[in-house]
C-alpha cells in the first residue's frame, strides 16, 4: 500500500467514525481536515468534493463488511454450518459498531428518501447483502439441508428483519436480551427452513 493510500485510508477511518454518529450529510471536508490534522485542500485532493466523499465513505464501509463479516462466512462448511456463520458475524459486526452504532442502518435512515450517488451506492450494497444471504441459503437447499421450496429471497428479508430488530434492541433500547431474541429468531428461521 502506497503512502496516498494508507493516508486515504486514515481520512475514511476517521470519515466512517464521523458518518455514523452525524450521518454523511455531518460529514464537511473543512471539519474532516480539522480532524485529520491534514489541510483542506489536501483533503480535497484525494475526494474533489463532498459528495464524492460521501459515495468513499459507503465504499469504505462497504469493504470493511466485506473483510469482517462476508469473507469468514464463506469459509465455513456450505449449508446451514454456512446461514450459522453469517449470522455469527453479523451479530458480532453490530456488537462491535462505531459509537453511533451500525454505519448502514444510519445511512438507510438518511439516504431513504435522498437521491444521488451516495444513496446508490448503499442501495447497491444491500442488494448485493441480500442476494449473498439468499445465495448462501440456496446452496444449503442444494446440500439438501433446508427444504427444496424454501424461498431464499424469504429467508434473506427475513434474516436481515432479524437483524434490524436486533440492532435496534441492542442500541436505542439497550435490551440485554436482544442478543439471546435474536439467537432465538435465527434458529426459529433455520429450524422452519430444515428439509
Amino acid at each position: 500500500m502506497t503512502k496516498g493510500e494508507q493516508t486515504r485510508r486514515s481520512i475514511l477511518d476517521e470519515a466512517l467514525g464521523v458518518a455514523t454518529i452525524a450521518g454523511l450529510h455531518g460529514l464537511s471536508i473543512g471539519a474532516l481536515a480539522d480532524r485529520t490534522g491534514m489541510s483542506k485542500s489536501g483533503l480535497f485532493a484525494h475526494f474533489r468534493s463532498k459528495e464524492q466523499l460521501q459515495v468513499a465513505v459507503v465504499e469504505h464501509a462497504l469493504d470493511h463488511f466485506i473483510a469482517t463479516v462476508i469473507r469468514p462466512t464463506l469459509q465455513a462448511p456450505r449449508g446451514e454450518a454456512r446461514v450459522r456463520a453469517l449470522a455469527h458475524h453479523w451479530f458480532t459486526w453490530g456488537e462491535q459498531s462505531q459509537a453511533g452504532g451500525c454505519f448502514f442502518v444510519t445511512a438507510a435512515v438518511e439516504l431513504d428518501d435522498d437521491p444521488g450517488p451516495a444513496r446508490d451506492r448503499l442501495v447497491a450494497g444491500q442488494r448485493d447483502w441480500l442476494d449473498l444471504i439468499a445465495n448462501v441459503f440456496r446452496t444449503g437447499i442444494a446440500e439438501g439441508q433446508f427444504r427444496p421450496d424454501a424461498d431464499p429471497d424469504q429467508f434473506a428479508h427475513d434474516l436481515y428483519g432479524v437483524m434490524l430488530a436486533y440492532h435496534h434492541a441492542l442500541r436505542l433500547l439497550r435490551d440485554p436480551a436482544a442478543g439471546t431474541r435474536a439467537r432465538r429468531a435465527l434458529d426459529a428461521l433455520v429450524a422452519a427452513a430444515r428439509a
